[in-house]
């Protein structure tokens, strides 16, 4: 069967704008929830009447899946570094909440861990910054980190999802 028979390609393309509409409709659902969860939490700090760092760095999790859902609505990129910075943080917030009922290897663990996913950060930019993509090229400003808008600094650092 060829490749670029009419109901082939009819079916790839209903296939693809159905899977663009469920993309968007998890990322709008992913967002009303993290903006249910950002409001539970700040009642909960509210009501207890103090805020803790482990409460901050919480609601930074939750600020960079908004930032990473508002990214990707705006430009159909995902930001290879956002899930990397969850990550890190997601697992400071663990380290500062649990550290007298962990282990010290298990500190040590989650330390390591954390440093390997602040060395992926640095491989990506450096990557994208020494190799950028061809048609990118042009846009790549000095290392000296001037960037005159978000759209162009998340172009160096995503996946093309479009």
């Amino acid at each position: 069967m060829q490749h670029n028979h009419p109901l082939l390609v009819k079916t790839r393309h209903y296939l693809d704008h159905g899977l663009v509409a469920v993309e968007i409709i998890a990322l709008i659902a992913t967002g009303i929830a993290t903006t249910v969860a950002i409001a539970a939490e700040i009642w909960i700090m509210i009501n207890r009447g103090s805020v803790t760092l482990a409460d901050l760095l919480l609601m930074f999790l939750y600020l960079e899946v908004l930032a990473m859902i508002g990214q990707y609505l705006r430009t159909g990129q995902i930001q290879v570094r956002f899930p990397l910075y969850i990550a890190m943080v997601a697992l400071a917030r663990y380290l500062i909440i649990e550290v007298k009922e962990i282990e010290e290897w298990r500190i040590l663990a989650i330390s390591g861990s954390i440093l390997l996913l602040t060395l992926a950060v640095l491989v990506v930019r450096y990557g994208h910054r020494k190799y950028p993509y061809d048609e990118l090229r042009s846009e790549v400003d000095s290392d000296s980190g001037n960037k005159t808008d978000f759209a162009r600094e998340s172009a160096h650092d995503s996946v093309d999802r479009k």
